[in-house]
């Protein structure tokens, strides 16, 4: 435990796909951060951010769905979130979603404080060695939202050097699309299995034994298709892997 971090509390923005299908991440998270002496809270009211209402172009929906998360966590000190999507949503598309209505200096002031996992860890706490192992060869794929929305890169390589007896392997396109996004993946549909096909190609030329990512959507995408394909490898989220909830081999 970092002692350094023992008086910060965070609130942790569990994610709708989290909640509903992977609570592991969410449990992942959790362990994290309070390794590090952060107190974690979860607001039980705590539902949607609002980012897939207003990715289909439903604002009036997205504004009440958004302005219900912002009463919720008001006074709720930092926000984290293992997602990249959604915690671009409330950084860049709240102020935009309220902007010139009751809710925009609220807006901001949540923008301020609200963290991707990956970033809190390293930028705000400090952190690049959480204690992890894992013994075998790891791809990491750096979801789009992430990477292209607020920045995050090198918070996820410092902290995957971190990880004792892994081999990292290099994955070509690594920064490419897995053609998810949501429903781009629904509408899109062609495109999204090109995109995946390739997603998938890189993979299995990497000779990784586990793929990883900071995006619990990605990681559905990526696992969907080597399961269809037959392969060995398999698709985790890095904070399983940071908490040493994925199993060796």
């Amino acid at each position: 435990m970092t002692s350094a971090n023992n008086n910060r509390r965070a609130t942790l923005f569990v994610t709708c796909i989290v909640d509903q299908v992977y609570p592991s991440i969410g449990q992942a998270t959790v362990a994290l951060l309070e390794q590090q002496g952060v107190e974690v809270h979860v607001p039980p009211r705590l539902t949607c951010c609002g980012q897939m209402a207003f990715n289909a172009g439903f604002r009036d929906e997205a504004y009440a769905i958004a302005g219900r998360t912002i009463e919720v966590l008001r006074g709720q000190g930092d926000v984290v979130l293992p997602s990249g999507s959604c915690t671009a949503m409330i950084r860049h598309l709240y102020p935009e979603l309220f902007d010139h209505s009751p809710y925009a200096e609220p807006a901001r002031e949540l923008a301020g404080r609200t963290y991707e996992l990956t970033e809190y860890l390293v930028d705000v706490l400090g952190i690049t060695d959480v204690g992890a192992h894992f013994a075998g060869r790891i791809a990491y794929h750096h979801a789009c939202h992430g990477l292209r929305f607020i920045g995050v890169k090198a918070q996820a390589e410092a902290l995957l050097s971190g990880v004792r007896d892994a081999e990292l392997m290099p994955l070509a396109g690594c920064q490419e699309c897995c053609g998810f996004g949501g429903l781009f993946a629904i509408k899109q549909a062609a495109i999204s299995e090109a995109m995946l096909e390739r997603k998938l190609a890189a993979i299995a030329a990497s000779e990784a034994d586990l793929v990883v990512t900071g995006d619990a959507s990605c990681m559905t995408q990526i696992a969907g298709g080597l399961s269809r394909a037959g392969s060995s490898i398999r698709a985790r989220h890095l904070a399983e892997v940071l908490a040493n909830m994925v199993d060796v081999r």
